[in-house]
């Protein structure tokens, strides 16, 4: 087995992570500076309490329940674009704001691998519904990954159990000019929909699965990843391909992982049955943000060398 990789996500036009540190972070998107929770950052600021009360909102959290101050300039939704997208920004009420920088990555990875075999379909004169590129991404929520192989040339399902979230990813669609692109947007609790899409045979070249540990799906179906994420696993092998090569054998399978507490290692070990009957490559290992460079003149508490900030686990398989 290789050693886990770790992914780095650096500072772009419209996004980048000013500081971290006392379990919090500093981040820009586009014009807007936001200070938000964050318990990966077990280490000391690197910017002064004045730099970082130059944010435009702040996310507090007592107990279970959280909120935004902010101040006049702060808008309710602005428009960057990042990592070859457009997304549209709202702080929830869950800290989140509707991007996820660090998986620009694992865009950047299934772009690729669609890309490749769609020339390899052409130079191949496959056509048609044979030449089709068929991707499930599972807890799609604003679409960023769906987008991702959706540019490349690929038909993708995208599923979500919050029909605001599925607005959004729409929203991010339109925003990005991708509109018309082969996509469907279900509103279903993702192994509900995974159990029939089995029971009518589909088949797909590319899975995406983003878990949470806890959720609940459209129609309440409690989700808990210690029971319910191996009976997830079981049936989407069932919607690979079992054809070893040809246009219609399987290109890749992504999971990922946030709050649950579980090693890479651990998704590895469901996704090694790919590697034996399919062939190709495992790579394993961590999502990070790396700060950007300590702004001339800006204040600073302590070191200042650029450090990067753990954002979630990753497995990943590819033909």
């Amino acid at each position: 087995m290789n050693n886990p990789s770790i992914l780095p996500t650096k500072a772009a036009k419209d996004y980048e992570l000013l500081d971290s540190g006392d379990g919090e972070k500093l981040e820009r998107f586009g014009a807007v500076v936001l200070s938000r929770p964050d318990p990966q950052a077990l280490w000391p600021k690197r910017l002064t309490a004045a730099e970082w009360k130059k944010a435009q909102a702040h996310f507090s959290r007592e107990g279970r329940d959280g909120s935004w101050s902010a101040d006049a300039s702060m808008p309710k939704k602005w428009e960057i674009e990042f990592g070859g997208l457009k997304f549209a920004i709202k702080p929830t009420a869950f800290k989140h704001t509707g991007l996820f920088p660090e998986q620009s990555v694992n865009w950047d990875w299934t772009r690729e691998i669609i890309s490749k075999a769609v020339a390899a379909a052409a130079a191949a004169g496959v056509k048609g519904a044979d030449a089709d590129i068929e991707v499930l991404n599972l807890f799609g929520y604003t679409g960023g990954a769906t987008l991702a192989c959706a540019q490349a040339g690929a038909k993708v399902v995208h599923v979500d159990g919050s029909k605001s979230a599925i607005t959004w990813a729409r929203e991010n669609a339109d925003l990005s000019g991708l509109s018309d692109k082969p996509i469907r947007w279900i509103l279903e609790d993702a192994r509900v929909f995974v159990e029939r899409e089995v029971k009518r045979g589909r088949i797909y070249q590319g899975i995406i699965m983003d878990p949470p540990s806890f959720g609940h799906g459209a129609n309440k179906e409690l989700w808990k990843i210690e029971e319910h994420f191996l009976p997830l696993i079981e049936d989407c092998m069932k919607l690979l391909s079992p054809e070893k090569s040809g246009p219609k054998a399987p290109l890749f399978f992504l999971v990922n992982g946030y709050s649950a507490g579980y090693s890479s290692v651990a998704y590895r070990n469901n996704l090694l049955q790919l590697e034996q009957k399919y062939g190709g490559s495992i790579e394993i290992g961590e999502l990070v943000v790396e700060e950007s460079p300590v702004p001339a003149g800006a204040e600073t508490a302590g070191p200042t060398a650029e450090r990067l900030l753990p954002c979630g686990i990753f497995a990943r398989w590819k033909k």
